[in-house]
């Protein structure tokens, strides 16, 4: 992995780094898999009670690498669904800490979180139509249900940008941190979760996802079904390509 996903465990905290800063964090298959496993490692250990996923206090997540995320549709190895799937079936409870960019899963996965942070200077934009797919991660059944569906047309559709200020304002992350006290505060959040009572910290959360849980899992395999027929629509093909031209 060449240290492109970083994760150590204290204190009863899973703390996940996406560490591919040159390209500002878009993750590849390799980090999908990564990523997958520290998600399955986290519901198997009785010692994590929390996961924390963040970037550093520039950015947190570009979306798919693009050229990888090509390659890997031509061969029909999409880890990124895996991915969606682990978000989905994550026991503990997970906390996110946004600097920067954050597009595509790197927003979409936040409807998956119990608590987020932004910094002022995150920005978040779901460009899925723009690039001729559609939207992933449960995204077309949650943001609706969080914003209400005009709202989330005009992001996931339109792929409008919006910024922290936005965000806090449609009720997707829970504080605005200044840039440099943002991922001490996201890690004090998750450790003090993470000092929770364990049986009533995690039934406390299965119960807020209940009714959610069984129509999210067929949604999200109408998204893919979708998603993996559009990746190989001429047009879907003609705008990736032309990112490399």
């Amino acid at each position: 992995m060449d240290n492109l996903i970083i994760s150590n465990e204290h204190n009863g905290v899973l703390l996940i780094c996406i560490n591919r800063l040159d390209k500002k964090n878009a993750l590849n298959n390799d980090m999908y898999i990564e990523l997958c496993r520290l998600f399955t490692l986290a519901n198997a250990s009785d010692d994590i009670r929390c996961v924390l996923i963040q970037g550093d206090e520039k950015c947190f997540c570009a979306g798919n690498d693009l050229h990888d995320f090509i390659k890997c549709s031509e061969s029909g190895d999409l880890a990124a669904f895996d991915l969606i799937k682990a978000l989905a079936s994550l026991e503990k409870p997970l906390v996110a800490a946004v600097a920067g960019p954050a597009v595509g899963i790197g927003t979409t996965l936040l409807l998956h979180c119990d608590m987020v942070y932004a910094a002022n200077n995150a920005k978040f934009k779901l460009p899925f139509t723009q690039l001729g797919l559609c939207p992933e991660a449960g995204s077309s059944l949650l943001l609706p249900l969080r914003i209400g569906h005009n709202r989330a047309f005009e992001l996931l559709v339109l792929g409008k940008m919006f910024t922290a200020e936005n965000a806090l304002d449609y009720g997707l992350i829970n504080e605005i941190c200044p840039t440099d006290e943002l991922l001490a505060t996201a890690l004090n959040t998750a450790q003090n979760i993470a000092k929770l009572p364990l049986d009533s910290l995690l039934t406390s959360r299965k119960l807020m996802k209940a009714h959610t849980t069984t129509v999210l899992s067929q949604v999200m395999e109408n998204e893919a079904e979708q998603f993996k027929r559009l990746v190989n629509t001429d047009e879907c093909k003609t705008i990736l390509a032309s990112f490399f031209k």
